[in-house]
């Protein structure tokens, strides 16, 4: 479904001022909150488009590109739109031989990560990516000192070859019973077996290995695949590749993502900012450059006449959106260098153009 113009969604006219913006949102807003009994998608939508309206540079890119130029097509730049949930929180991707991992924008907190009966403890560990591997995706080996499953009786506490058998103490239940005298009269409790820990059966014979613990405190190494567009301060979740427990399923593996700044670029959503300093020469007679990417360097005409702070969208040279793995744009912005110190023929050349250019207004000619 195609995106409503901003303007038209805060029913305001494109040269409407910061302060008119700000009355038609407030208006808009209360109109349409959740709260009021409003329509929770227009009042998601009229916030998107203030939030990108009120900023000036990403107001100018909106109206030089449209939505290419705030985020590209998923939502604004929120890579997590589109998948259900309250911020898309049950993002899945298959991790091949790990099965599914669920990845949580910490922005939204994530899920709880509770404890369930006769399970393994979670794990979280944290992981530092570069700015391209964030955008490319990759795959990394994490070494990990961890609970892991008896290599020797597979988990089962019990010597290969022998089977497990009813608990003795708690007669298969996995629990004991136990009665306290109250001043109210007998209270009956239900508590964990404690010789089989709850799973109701114990070996007819002792591992030998682990000695009936049915785990194994050594390295372990899990193979990582971190998908192309993934953000700083995402989480991967890697279900049972925590810890290991005796006949229970393992808890889950939770890695922190934590991206290194670039020196040249910035991320916003799927777009990929940078800056380019030209000459006046340059910029004033049109030239072409070499320009930095994620890809490589590309050529890029500038046109004559270009002016300092202007932008340019190089179209699928940005972030891959996560559900799509459709690219966002590279944003460069022109910046252009007034010299500081010119000889004496220089001087003379720029006041002869001045000179030149009197009927017009301005040293470039600007009607």
């Amino acid at each position: 479904m195609d995106k409503r113009d901003y303007y038209e969604v805060l029913g305001v006219n494109k040269s409407a001022s910061a302060d008119e913006l700000k009355k038609a949102y407030r208006k808009a807003a209360i109109e349409h909150h959740p709260d009021r009994g409003g329509d929770e998608t227009k009042f998601k939508e009229i916030n998107e488009a203030y939030e990108v309206l009120k900023d000036d540079k990403k107001r100018q890119r909106y109206d030089q590109f449209g939505h290419a130029g705030v985020g590209g097509s998923g939502g604004g730049g929120d890579p997590f739109a589109g998948f259900g949930g309250q911020g898309g929180q049950n993002v899945n991707f298959d991790f091949g031989d790990l099965g599914f991992g669920d990845i949580f924008s910490s922005f939204f907190g994530g899920q709880q990560r509770g404890t369930r009966a006769r399970r393994g403890r979670d794990v979280e560990t944290e992981m530092v990516i570069t700015f391209e591997d964030a955008v490319f995706g990759t795959e990394t080996e994490l070494n990990m000192v961890m609970d892991i499953p008896c290599e020797h009786c597979k988990g089962t506490t019990a010597e290969p070859g022998h089977e497990l058998k009813a608990c003795g103490t708690c007669k298969g239940s996995g629990q004991v019973m136990s009665v306290t005298r109250t001043i109210f009269g007998n209270i009956q409790q239900a508590s964990v077996c404690p010789t089989c820990h709850g799973t109701g059966k114990v070996p007819e014979m002792v591992c030998s290995v682990c000695k009936g613990k049915g785990t194994e405190h050594k390295n372990q190494e899990v193979t990582l695949k971190v998908p192309a567009g993934i953000d700083d301060g995402a989480t991967i979740r890697l279900r049972e590749h925590g810890e290991a427990i005796a006949n229970g399923p393992r808890g889950d593996l939770y890695v922190n993502i934590k991206v290194k700044p670039h020196k040249h670029f910035t991320r916003e959503g799927d777009l990929i900012l940078s800056e380019q300093t030209i000459s006046m020469v340059q910029a004033t007679l049109g030239d072409e450059i070499d320009v930095a990417t994620v890809d490589g360097d590309i050529k890029m005409k500038i046109p004559a006449g270009t002016q300092s702070g202007t932008d340019f969208k190089l179209s699928n040279h940005g972030v891959p959106h996560l559900r799509t793995g459709t690219r966002g744009a590279h944003i460069l912005t022109i910046n252009v260098e007034t010299p500081r110190d010119i000889n004496k023929t220089q001087r003379e050349l720029l006041e002869q153009f001045e000179i030149a250019s009197e009927h017009k207004h301005g040293l470039f000619g600007r009607k």
